[in-house]
């Protein structure tokens, strides 16, 4: 009797065994196809803002081509976005909103390009800081996907509150959105469960420009409110304009093969040092423009360096 239980109960704990290791399977992998998850139900409504709007993607291409949509971009990442999206799905499924529009209906319908924005949010712990990511390329399109929700997620992880803005790919538009997205976590930052004392911006090539440029000329400028400049900038491969009194303490990095920005990145730091302002500036050799993490090469662990630089200009 005692063998025929215990066969039985091998029996039965075999059968669990598939439907244990289903469930701890990631949602997406890299074979899964960039339409599947634009059109998962946990992304109703927002998931073609996953991925650039203005770039036509085939249905079959899966998401280990990546790097097909995003021109300019390094060091993409399939794997790495798998996860990344995987945990949004799972964040949408658990009942928890990581969407939110930053204009209203209203707006929207007298400017369509409106309705291709809003933030992701990126869950820290209730009432930790917050960041606000945006990504570039060259005005042209939003590179989030590799350029400002892995970041932002690997913030979360730190128990820090990041939001990945999805803006109108222009100069003066994408600088009107940040400081659309910025009234909107202040606004609800008791909804939203943030801290808005210390916030940081950070951006990876064109969409450095916008933190700089709101700090520089002041959210007013772009028709938001005045919530005081952040605590720090972070800004990845960018050619940003001379620094000025207005700027605020820069972390900055670039990698020694980016053709696009190799001496204005550094004269900008050298600038804003003789300014007084404090900088952090890392230089990663065999990098090229836009490589995001860094997953793999020797930028791999920059984000530790910014975080670090951000606590230290904290006020608490």
């Amino acid at each position: 009797m005692r063998r025929l239980l215990a066969l039985l109960l091998t029996v039965a704990l075999l059968a669990c065994l598939p439907v244990l290791a289903s469930a701890e399977e990631p949602a997406f992998t890299v074979d899964t196809k960039i339409q599947a998850v634009i059109d998962d139900p946990a992304f109703s409504g927002f998931g073609r803002l996953l991925f650039p709007t203005n770039i036509d993607i085939s249905p079959r291409l899966p998401l280990k081509e990546l790097y097909m949509i995003l021109p300019a971009y390094h060091n993409i990442n399939g794997e790495n976005a798998a996860e990344v999206l995987s945990y949004l799905k799972a964040q949408a499924e658990d009942g928890k909103q990581i969407f939110y529009d930053i204009y209203t209906e209203e707006e929207k319908a007298a400017d369509p390009a409106k309705a291709d924005t809003g933030l992701f949010f990126f869950r820290g712990e209730e009432g930790g800081k917050f960041a606000v990511l945006s990504s570039g390329m060259a005005f042209r399109y939003v590179g989030a996907i590799h350029d400002s929700f892995p970041q932002a997620y690997e913030l979360s992880k730190r128990g820090y509150n990041a939001f990945a803005l999805i803006f109108r790919p222009g100069k003066i538009s994408g600088c009107e959105d940040m400081a659309r997205a910025i009234d909107f976590i202040f606004d609800h930052a008791e909804e939203l469960g943030v801290n808005t004392a210390d916030y940081s911006i950070w951006g990876g090539s064109s969409g450095a420009h916008f933190a700089v440029w709101y700090c520089e000329q002041g959210a007013q400028a772009f028709g938001g409110q005045d919530h005081g400049k952040p605590a720090i900038v972070v800004t990845q491969y960018t050619a940003s304009y001379e620094a000025n009194v207005n700027d605020v303490p820069t972390y900055a990095n670039l990698g020694d093969r980016d053709t696009y920005c190799q001496g204005n990145a550094k004269s900008r730091i050298e600038d804003l040092n003789r300014l007084g302002i404090d900088t952090q500036f890392d230089f990663f050799e065999g990098c090229w423009h836009g490589f995001g993490l860094g997953i793999g090469t020797p930028a791999e662990g920059w984000i530790d360096h910014a975080v670090d630089f951000w606590q230290r200009h904290m006020s608490a």
